[in-house]
């Protein structure tokens, strides 16, 4: 069947094939037309738009047995929120209703004998099982994290206080180092031989050498300070160095450095029981490590005991940890205070610790204008590490002690031990050392409640008004504790720096950053390998 309206729209023709073949037509003459064309379109146009909600109306009518309104009861009730942009409230109700159960259940006491479940999973089966209300549940979930916290807090704990004891322990490659070179030096007149040879002794007070002062008792650690400084330096026939160490890592040492030339540079090996110098009287740091009870029971007692976890955050509980390092109370790390009188003969010195590792020509710091300072170092409160570079008087001293609140600035600038400059000329006119000495007796007669960390704090007192700032790029900081340090700027370092716990020698060092250390040590020599030091 087929429609067709005459363009006047007069008539109206309907034509429809039989099934003979023939083709049935019907005209049919409609009135003349009152309306315009433009009033048909508007007409045609708002019956389309309309048909399909008369088609939803239809739906509705024939579901409306479903639900007990009227059509168009429903057919507002369900769209006209949705077109208002409102929904049913009811969810809101029930989460604002869960949230005051919440509240109460948070300033309320949990219920003595409360069984609680091991899993989320074990809690859903029992509220589906035990048919919960929301205040039981509430409370259930309550006491599963607050379990759950306290289990996390504890393994940090145990966590922080294992890798304490890493850390203050001796590797077994490095202890048997140690022993083989002690034993070589019994039996090896080589491995005795005199440091430096008796034609270069008066080059150990030359001023016109580059002297480097290394304090330590790790072989390891030593060996690659010196070669790395060497391998580092456009004039190694101009460097000079003085390592010191303990009276039993003494032969050893001696030992490494005499079978190990780092030819042009000049080693010279001295244990502490060879400098006339350090005495009791002199030194009364030896005769409080030996002799005071707070001191060793500080640094080698119960470290938990006192140590509330509900309390203390894992962050200031490695901060103390780190603050008990055996290390604290060893001569070899108070040392660096006595240089003038240890080389009376040397104007200038850089100090090195032993877990440095030099990436850049040195000399350029014998030409440090330090301006008639004596101690050239890098700030430690500005740089683009906030971690690393953000300390304090603060953040190294208690000022809620009289004497500390009164004498310090907590806001003054820190700066680091590690890589120093001293001008022992300059120094030798000041009374740095007393000043340190007095300042040391001070926290003992406080029960060491003035500062936490060894000898960097009495050190920031005694050279107050004596330090210069030297440019950042020299000295780089926290590789030994910060998991995040930026490999492009260890890479452009001139010094860098393992302070913290992970030092590259442990196996909790960090795999990333150990390689611009392990490069210095050289694995194919004997000693090494037969101690098992792997690189790995």
């Amino acid at each position: 069947m087929q429609l067709h309206i005459s363009p006047s729209m007069r008539s109206i023709t309907i034509s429809s094939s039989s099934s003979n073949g023939f083709i049935d037509l019907m005209k049919i003459k409609v009135a003349a037309r009152h309306i315009s064309y433009r009033t048909l379109f508007h007409t045609i146009l708002i019956l389309a738009f309309l048909l399909p909600f008369v088609f939803i109306l239809t739906a509705l009518v024939t579901l409306e047995g479903v639900n007990k309104c009227s059509s168009f009861d429903c057919l507002g009730r369900r769209l006209g929120p949705r077109l208002l942009g409102r929904v049913d409230d009811s969810g809101h109700m029930l989460v604002k209703d869960f949230y005051k159960i919440l509240n109460q259940v948070n300033h309320e006491e949990i219920p003595d004998g409360l069984k609680l479940p091991d899993s989320y999973n074990q809690l859903v089966s029992e509220m589906k099982s035990n048919q919960y209300d929301a205040k039981t549940f509430a409370f259930m979930l309550r006491a599963m994290l607050e379990k759950f916290e306290r289990e996390i807090r504890e393994s940090k704990f145990a966590e922080l206080m294992n890798k304490h004891f890493a850390a203050s322990s001796i590797p077994k490659g490095i202890h048997c180092l140690s022993l083989r070179l002690t034993d070589e030096y019994s039996s090896n007149a080589h491995a005795r031989k005199q440091l430096p040879s008796p034609e270069l002794l008066p080059l150990l007070s030359d001023n016109s050498y580059h002297h480097f002062v290394l304090s330590t008792d790790n072989i390891l650690a030593a060996s690659v300070v010196v070669t790395s400084t060497v391998q580092s330096s456009l004039k190694p026939e101009k460097i000079v160095f003085h390592v010191i160490t303990d009276k039993k890592t003494y032969a050893g040492m001696h030992s490494w450095f005499a079978l190990n030339s780092v030819f042009p540079a000049i080693v010279e090996v001295k244990g502490v029981h060879q400098f006339d110098w350090l005495t009791r009287e002199n030194v009364p740091v030896l005769e409080a490590v030996e002799n005071h009870n707070g001191i060793r029971n500080y640094y080698h007692g119960n470290h938990i005991a006192g140590a509330n976890p509900s309390t203390t955050t894992p962050r200031m509980f490695a901060s103390k940890l780190q603050s008990r390092s055996p290390k604290y109370i060893s001569l070899l790390n108070h040392l660096r205070i006595y240089l003038p009188e240890l080389f009376p003969n040397l104007d200038k010195v850089v100090f090195l610790d032993d877990d440095v590792v030099i990436q850049r020509d040195l000399s350029p710091l014998w030409e440090i204008d330090l301006e008639g300072k004596v101690n050239g170092a890098v700030e430690t409160c500005k740089g683009e590490d906030e971690w690393v570079m953000s300390k304090y008087f603060k953040n190294y001293f208690n000022f809620s002690h009289p004497l500390i609140a009164k004498s310090l600035d907590p806001n003054e600038c820190a700066w680091a031990y590690g890589m120093n400059i001293f001008d022992l000329c300059a120094w030798r006119k000041t009374n740095i050392r007393e000043t340190y000495h007095s300042w040391l007796k001070e926290n003992l007669k406080s029960n060491l409640t003035m500062w936490k960390l060894g000898t960097l704090p009495p050190a920031l007192i005694a050279f107050k008004g004596h330090v210069q700032p030297i440019d950042p790029s020299w000295h780089m900081l926290g590789l030994g504790y910060q998991n995040n340090t930026n490999i492009e700027n260890v890479k452009k370092a001139a010094v860098i720096h393992y302070n913290g716990q992970s030092k590259p020698w442990l196996q909790i060092g960090f795999e990333h950053l150990r390689p611009f250390w392990t490069k210095h040590v050289n694995y194919s020599n004997d000693f090494i390998r037969n101690c098992h030091i792997m690189e790995s």
